[in-house]
């Protein structure tokens, strides 16, 4: 019989991209809107009919826009969903190993000399999204120290690639360049600040991390997962026009300007590769293309 991994928001990006790789090595059951999160009872019961040997927590209010807009929504799903599945795990007593999927943005708005970002660094989160993460952090560290199972915790940087919602910049772009190739509108793309620069990883290697943390992260540890190269934004969307071959207008919407963004970010993944062996393996380019190309594929497919 194969080992259960429960993923707990696990039906959106990233979450889907779990699922596929974990699928030949465990019973995956990911779970969605179907489980409320928000609901004690609704945790416990999950975890009784379930019975995992590893639980990953996916679920989050996705984006730092939103978390602005609502933020009692951003920390009831955040930390006190956390708290929720914590109390499930041990009301069911759970002895494996749970990963907490945190985020690179508690760190804040890093000067250029803490760069690159290692764990060790000052978290100093900037916006409810954040925060809600640093707090699920400190909440994941107590429970790993005084109760009787693991809870290790990944720090992924900016993560994109197919199936990415248009809500996040670069797969916005890629689905206005992909309406553009289909001649669905004018070649214009338009963008908010490309002056920031970002540490941008495949989704597909950002789950393969994943699943490295949960078969051999030590307890009660932060693991950053990134690619260790800064991006800037610029560089993204005229690399995309490159691999698009056709000539677009790049044109600045102060409509898609963040609230709160940092300038710089780019992060140091020596304890995890010292720890698992994991390293990127995908290159920007292919991510890039194949982000487009993904666009292009389900608009046609949505058209007919």
């Amino acid at each position: 019989m194969r080992t259960t991994a429960l993923l707990i928001g696990g039906t959106g990006f990233a979450g889907s991209h779990l699922q596929r790789l974990l699928a030949p090595d465990y019973n995956v059951i990911a779970t969605g809107h179907d489980a409320d999160i928000t609901n004690r009872t609704c945790m416990t019961d999950l975890l009784k009919r379930t019975a995992p040997a590893f639980v990953v927590n996916l679920a989050s209010v996705t984006t730092v826009k939103e978390s602005f807009a609502d933020p009692y929504r951003t920390y009831q799903v955040g930390f006190l969903g956390m708290l929720n599945v914590l109390l499930a795990l041990r009301e069911n007593n759970f002895k494996g190993r749970m990963l907490n999927i945190s985020s690179s943005e508690v760190y804040g708005f890093p000067s250029d000399l803490e760069l690159p970002l290692k764990e060790s660094a000052r978290t100093q989160p900037m916006s409810p999204y954040s925060v809600s993460k640093a707090a699920c952090e400190a909440l994941c560290y107590q429970w790993a120290h005084t109760e009787g199972f693991e809870i290790v915790t990944a720090r992924p940087f900016t993560h994109i690639g197919p199936g990415q919602s248009d809500k996040f910049a670069i797969s916005s772009f890629a689905k206005q360049i992909a309406e553009i190739l289909l001649k669905r509108r004018e070649p214009v793309i338009h963008v908010g600040d490309l002056r920031a620069a970002r540490d941008l990883t495949d989704v597909r290697d950002v789950v393969a991390a994943y699943k490295a943390l949960m078969e051999k992260g030590l307890n009660a540890e932060p693991y950053n997962i990134c690619s260790g190269v800064e991006v800037g934004m610029q560089q993204v969307v005229e690399e995309m026009i490159r691999l698009a071959g056709i000539p677009i207008v790049i044109r600045e919407d102060e409509r898609l300007l963040r609230k709160a963004e940092p300038r710089r970010t780019r992060g140091s993944f020596a304890k995890l590769n010292e720890q698992t062996g994991w390293q990127p393996t995908i290159s920007l380019s292919r991510t890039l293309q194949e982000t487009v190309l993904h666009w292009k594929t389900r608009l046609e497919r949505e058209s007919h």
